[in-house]
């Protein structure tokens, strides 16, 4: 059955409201590359938003799966609990930032995951505030929807909201004034007293680099500073490491980029090689005072899911994928500084490994929020991507940011061709 046979099924069976960026129907995935049911090809620079990070079909994950599922796919946790959910966890525990004793709990996605660290948060510290971020994303689900900072498509006509969430500036180099780190942390700091009070603060929950808000990567000294403050004034620092964790930026996680160790990290995306897996890792006078029960839910920590979630982690570690992600900054970056020089609408390149993204702006504009962002050229560019047989996505606030996640696994060639692509794209557009 031909892509177009399967969109007129599709426009006929699924909701408006769930948007595809293609309208080709994928038949095989793996090496770095996506083949339809029509025999096209496409390079992948998106690895399914960071999930695929070990590749689509990589053979430990494939092996570790079809095991599992022929001696059982689901028990509950809850109910009746098996070796692999705790095998999850001791390796959650193992790799997350930080070498103090911990504990973790599984659960299904992302969001999911945010909002049992909410939960525990309030829970621990005895408050309600949790603080965010501009150009935050944490999730769809109400709570989530709160605390992610884009309205369209994420928020719009989806409220009201979960209260007692409050958003302070974020550092954005691009657009701050010039300001440092800590700079920009006492600017967010000075917010957070004045309109939350420190004494009401559960939690600040943020990305150590943004991911749906542009890829922004925050002037060195922010997460430090933030992280002080919440030690200073009894407040839990949740790093959201869904799509950052998992060697996407050069190192298991993020916030090791600038030795920062949060309280408690989400998981989730490239922790299980495409199957829905997703954790809360924290100290464990955290984790171990809420009640039993308290935490769960009963798909959290499937053992499939963790079957996946083990074999991508092996994986990672035998193929050393951080170092890999190292590799592909390696080549990206000076490929597009070279594209840089050349167009004046890139206005800024930045992220970490394999973890990348080039921000479209207005050539010669400025103002006190730095240059007029340029949206109509990254879908431009974004389309003439597609059309050359390159995936590509784009994110921001604005709309105006390429993002590129490749897979891990992807091999230098691939990952070059794929940039000759985008050249093209960018000289047409």
């Amino acid at each position: 059955m031909s892509s177009a046979d399967l969109q007129a099924r599709r426009v006929a069976a699924v909701s408006r409201g769930v948007s595809s960026l293609m309208t080709s129907y994928v038949d095989h995935a793996g090496g770095g590359t996506l083949t339809d049911v029509d025999g096209r090809e496409w390079i992948d620079f998106g690895s399914g938003i960071a999930v695929t990070s070990v590749g689509n079909a990589a053979p430990r994950v494939v092996e570790a799966v079809r095991a599992q599922v022929e001696r059982f796919t689901h028990t509950c946790f809850m109910i009746t609990p098996y070796e692999s959910y705790v095998a999850v966890c001791e390796q959650l525990n193992a790799l997350t930032p930080g070498d103090h004793d911990k504990r973790s709990a599984l659960f299904n996605s992302g969001a999911e995951a945010v909002e049992n660290a909410v939960k525990i948060a309030r829970s621990v510290t005895g408050r309600s505030a949790i603080v965010v971020f501009d150009h935050a994303y944490h999730g769809r689900t109400n709570l989530t929807m709160a605390l992610t900072a884009k309205s369209m498509p994420y928020k719009h006509r989806f409220g009201p909201f979960a209260g007692e969430v409050y958003r302070v500036p974020m550092s954005y180099p691009l657009r701050d004034g010039g300001r440092t780190g800590a700079e920009a942390a006492a600017r967010a700091i000075d917010a957070i007293e004045k309109q939350v009070g420190a004494a009401n603060v559960a939690a600040v929950l943020i990305e150590p680099i943004q991911g749906e808000g542009g890829f922004v990567v925050p002037a060195p000294g922010f997460l430090p500073a933030l992280s002080a403050w919440c030690k200073a004034n009894g407040a839990l620092y949740i790093a959201d490491e869904i799509q950052t964790g998992f060697c996407r930026t050069g190192d298991w996680f993020a916030s090791s980029h600038e030795d920062v160790v949060p309280d408690l990290v989400t998981t989730a995306k490239g922790i299980a090689g495409g199957l829905p897996l997703a954790g809360v890792t924290g100290r464990t006078d955290i984790m171990d005072a809420i009640h039993p029960g308290g935490l769960g839910g009963t798909y959290g920590g499937n053992p499939i899911a963790c079957a996946a979630g083990l074999a991508s982690i092996e994986t990672m570690r035998e193929l050393d994928l951080a170092a890999a992600a190292r590799g592909i900054e390696a080549t990206m970056v000076p490929a597009l500084t070279e594209l840089a020089g050349k167009y004046p609408a890139i206005g800024e390149i930045r992220g970490r490994g394999a973890m990348i993204a080039v921000e479209l702006v207005e050539p010669g504009t400025s103002g006190p929020d730095g240059p007029t962002p340029n949206p109509a050229a990254a879908q431009a560019i974004a389309r003439a991507c597609h059309e050359a047989g390159l995936l590509v996505l784009t994110c921001g606030t604005y709309g105006n940011v390429l993002r590129f996640l490749p897979p891990l696994v992807m091999a230098e060639d691939t990952l070059r061709r794929g940039l000759d692509i985008l050249a093209e794209a960018i000289a047409a557009a």
